[in-house]
């Protein structure tokens, strides 16, 4: 009975062996390795047709490289090093009440976006977070609403135009703000609007009178956005920013 099963065995090892051979002739194992390409490949044509996969309405691409230039600089000679000094000077307790804060104002738009898109349960959510965290969170000072399973929401006005069907038009690279479009920079401008309007806590009409809170609001916010330029170590790093946001967008509208 063992010389039997022995004799089963080297079998049942043989015909895989066999069998692990042929499929490596057939070259499903390593598909790659005898792979041939064409050698009247024209590399170029290659590269254009695949950018042009990632091709993106953008009539204005020369001025919104030039800007993106300028924000690729900006943010390495002046605006990191700024929120390097922020992080060193300032504990991280400190840092985290700063961002709560300025997320806590930042839900005032998103409820208002929320109400106009007519998203009952998502506006009934941050309802609940804005008044949580304004009221046992101190001002949104600490986010008690994540905890409790009222994670952040964010809706904007240029989402709102989206939603009712307002197309995105041209893109544009904002200085300092970075990657937009026509209809988003529009909504940016509503939100400024309706922010300084409704004045909750009385902070957009302090900000008037002393910069230095705009100033920290901003430094907060690329503290808290881990985007860096030349992260993606690509030549193609323009077309993959504008393509991914103009994506991204999308998905946002359509959630």
């Amino acid at each position: 009975m063992a010389k039997k099963a022995l004799l089963l065995a080297l079998v049942l090892a043989s015909g895989l062996a066999q069998a692990q051979h042929e499929t490596d002739q057939d070259g499903f194992t390593q598909p790659l390795k005898d792979l041939k390409f064409n050698p009247g490949l024209d590399q170029r044509e290659f590269e254009r047709s695949t950018l042009d996969a990632l091709d993106v309405y953008d009539p204005l691409e020369s001025w919104n490289r030039s800007v993106y230039h300028f924000n690729y600089r900006f943010d390495e000679w002046v605006f990191l090093p700024v929120v390097n000094g922020y992080r060193y000077v300032t504990p991280g307790f400190v840092r985290s009440g700063v961002s709560n804060f300025f997320s806590n104002l930042g839900d005032v738009p998103n409820l208002l976006n929320s109400m106009l898109q007519l998203k009952g349960k998502r506006s009934m959510a941050v309802s609940g977070r804005l008044l949580l965290n304004t009221t046992v969170g101190v001002a949104g000072l600490w986010d008690p609403a994540t905890r409790i399973g009222l994670p952040k929401q964010n809706e904007d006005f240029g989402q709102t135009l989206g939603y009712y069907g307002v197309g995105d038009g041209p893109y544009l690279m904002l200085p300092i703000l970075g990657p937009s479009n026509l209809r988003d920079t529009g909504g940016l401008a509503v939100d400024f609007l309706a922010d300084s309007q409704i004045n909750f806590l009385n902070v957009p009409e302090v900000s008037s009178d002393h910069p230095e809170v705009t100033a920290l609001r901003m430094v907060d916010k690329r503290h808290t956005t881990n985007f860096r330029y030349g992260q993606l170590n690509s030549p193609f790093e323009y077309e993959k920013i504008r393509y991914v946001y103009t994506q991204s967008r999308k998905l946002q509208i359509a959630e």
